[in-house]
């Protein structure tokens, strides 16, 4: 192959060729996707890639693009080719001057391909916790170990309200599932062991959060979930322990009860719901 650390530089990113993989190291500016920016840069091993193809890009461009192996890199597993091309972080946009170029390296590293079909196992790392971001109905908080939900008064359902802040185990999940906000209903769900997969809206579902314009955008919430992914791929199914309740602002608890009783004065919440909630905020100081 080429020498070890030659690089191959493009339109918001440039590929680093090491002896076993390819190190991507994406630009900082405002015309670099956002997605490409919160990545930084991204290390994929040569094993984690299937093929390498060249094609003829727009205004006088190539286009040099991983095709990464199924199950390689839980960040692509979690977009479940929802992606934009513009954000597809496996290409590599060239000016079309340098396609003789771009074509040595993607001969070099076609005869260095051993492996096909799905991996048994992530091979790229994921983005590295811990990782936050506010969707329109709450706050996702993910620290390596445990997913947290906690619902705005603005946003969240009576439904959710009515469950409470919520706390997941990475043991207790099966899978993720992330809609891009890019489209409609985009939200984040989280796939629990011990529930079933049956149709509920993501904006009644406790183990859900929404997006919405402005709310949970990609390369917020596609890490995130490619994060949750990896952690829950590589751990072991636990009992779920209940998380102890952290003390809150006595400011915040008040203004939850007052939406409490808002939504029991609309008929949304009954007279022991309302108590048995009320209890439980008091509970919080």
């Amino acid at each position: 192959m080429s020498r070890m650390g030659d690089v191959l530089a493009g339109f918001h990113a440039a590929w680093e060729f090491e002896s076993d993989s390819v190190l991507i190291r994406y630009e900082r500016g405002i015309r670099t996707p956002k997605l490409f920016q919160a990545l930084g840069e991204r290390r994929v091993p040569l094993e984690a890639i299937a093929g390498v193809t060249l094609t003829r890009g727009k205004r006088g461009t190539v286009v040099l693009r991983f095709e990464p192996r199924p199950g390689a890199d839980p960040l692509m597993e979690a977009a479940a080719g929802q992606l934009k091309e513009s954000g597809d972080p496996y290409r590599l946009v060239l000016p079309a001057e340098r396609e003789v170029l771009a074509e040595y390296y993607a001969d070099e590293l076609r005869g260095l391909l051993t492996e096909s079909g799905p991996a048994d196992r992530f091979l790229v790392e994921p983005p590295k916790g811990p990782l936050s971001f506010k969707a329109y109905d709450g706050k996702a908080t993910f620290d390596g170990r445990t997913v947290s939900f906690r619902w705005f008064w603005t946003g969240a359902s009576s439904a959710k309200w009515k469950a409470g802040d919520q706390n997941f185990s990475v043991g207790e999940l099966n899978g993720v599932e992330w809609r891009s906000p890019e489209v409609f209903e985009g939200h984040l769900r989280l796939l629990r062991r011990d529930v079933g997969t049956a149709a509920v809206q993501a904006d009644q579902d406790p183990a859900a959060v929404v997006f919405g314009l402005g709310y949970g955008p990609v390369h917020e919430s596609l890490p995130f979930a490619a994060a949750v992914l990896a952690a829950v791929r590589t751990s072991s199914p636990v009992a779920a322990v209940p998380a102890a309740a952290p003390r809150r602002d006595p400011a915040d608890i008040a203004e939850r009860i007052r939406h409490l009783g808002e939504l029991h004065q609309a008929g949304l919440v009954t007279d022991e719901e309302f108590s048995v909630k009320k209890a439980e905020l008091l509970a919080e100081l």
